[in-house]
């Protein structure tokens, strides 16, 4: 590139301000997730989009360009991964990336020293690790609280509030907010509004339809659903925000490398069949969790019981698939980890394999004890992020594990 103006940049990568919002219009998720957003190779007709495994590309003359000059600053494979996420997301650009820590770590670089976030108390570790332990020494504030209380979230504004970081529902005790009453709050205070979406997905919820600046997820979740890709995006509602976020991930260089966006480009097309799957076995599985005489809790926002669940029905059209529960000693959580057979002991969540997680311990490992006291997050809990095994084989595995 010849100049490195923003609107140089924009003139000479391909598809650096966004997507044609229309193109597919009229076709449902799983038609865009199997299709994608270019889709088939124009030059082949390959109906797998082809794997760009280039670090640099050559210019054709002297100020000309063929959209691409270095990967840092774009691939084809990973902006056809780019454009499909924000298709169906219904966004206007997104960006890629390593890993959903990176994600995040980027959508920090909107701030300066001295702004204020304000956080969901119930998060997951790394992410709390992440803003208390590293850009508290770069002179931001952070205060975790209750975004699902509005008078908790009203009273908890300063005048250097920037943003407003939700994780719904929260991980792991599965607290559902209202995300529009939390948009309309932070657009009131003049602060961008940045949702985690991460446990359900566009596919079950759509943040932008309910307020929201940006959509931030970790990708090696359930939109990878394979558990063989690190990955984080971040979606834009539109451009207003793209200019420092594209500026701070093309100096970093923490986008998301070309073969993993192929593997991602893979995985996506079967997340609708995933998640619908995913969530008929949770929905099974709350149940007898509920019914077991071992387990004393169960958090699945799933469930007609749970506190969240007529707001949850109003803001999304699923309910995805993570489950928190607790038995009713340490001794038997500890004895479910060991006893569990189909179910796997492991951290990360919304693959088709069930894992089971310890997050006092595990995900949560690094947020202060009287935290975790005062969330629940005891030596009892247990986190299950429901596969898509036979159903009934996962019913056995548990009530084995449980006894």
């Amino acid at each position: 590139m010849n100049d490195s103006s923003f609107e140089a940049m924009a003139d000479e990568i391909d598809g650096l301000l966004g997507i044609d919002q229309q193109k597919h219009a009229g076709w449902h998720a799983d038609s865009i997730a199997v299709r994608g957003y270019e889709g088939i190779d124009a030059r082949t007709g390959s109906i797998s989009y082809p794997l760009y495994q280039s670090a640099t590309f050559a210019h054709p003359a002297w100020g000309q360009s063929t959209g691409y000059c270095y990967s840092r600053c774009g691939n084809p494979t990973r902006l056809e991964l780019e454009n499909t996420i924000a298709l169906l997301e219904g966004g206007k650009k997104a960006m890629a990336f390593s890993s959903g820590m990176a994600a995040i770590t980027t959508l920090l670089k909107l701030l300066r020293a001295g702004d204020h976030v304000l956080v969901s108390d119930d998060l997951y570790g790394g992410t709390y690790r992440l803003f208390s332990n590293i850009y508290t020494h770069y002179g931001l504030e952070f205060d975790y609280v209750d975004l699902t209380d509005p008078d908790v979230l009203a009273a908890s504004f300063k005048p250097n509030t920037r943003l407003v970081f939700l994780e719904t529902p929260t991980n792991p005790t599965m607290k559902v907010a209202d995300v529009a009453a939390v948009g309309e709050a932070a657009h009131a205070h003049g602060a961008v509004f940045a949702v985690d979406n991460t446990f359900l997905t566009m596919y079950f919820q759509k943040p932008f339809e309910l307020g929201a600046d940006v959509v931030i997820y970790s990708g090696t979740k359930y939109l990878c659903g394979h558990n063989d890709v690190l990955s984080g995006f971040l979606i834009l509602r539109d451009n207003t925000l793209l200019e420092p976020l594209f500026n701070a991930t093309m100096s970093e260089g923490n986008q998301l490398d070309p073969f993993d966006s192929w593997l991602m480009l893979r995985s996506l097309k079967t997340l609708g069949v995933r998640l619908r799957q995913q969530e008929r076995n949770a929905k099974r599985i709350a149940e007898a969790l509920k019914a077991n005489p071992h387990v004393t809790d169960v958090f699945y926002v799933g469930d007609p019981d749970h506190p969240n669940y007529e707001l949850s029905k109003r803001q999304t059209t699923g309910f995805g698939a993570m489950i928190s529960f607790k038995t009713d000693t340490h001794e038997r959580a500890l004895a479910v980890l060991e006893r569990t057979k189909l179910i796997l002991f492991a951290e990360s969540l919304g693959g088709t394999e069930s894992l089971v997680t310890y997050p006092l311990v595990q995900t949560h490992g690094s947020i202060p004890k009287p935290i975790l006291d005062k969330l629940g997050i005891d030596d009892r809990l247990l986190r299950l992020s429901v596969g898509i095994e036979d159903i009934d084989d996962l019913l056995a595995d548990l009530e084995q594990a449980l006894a």
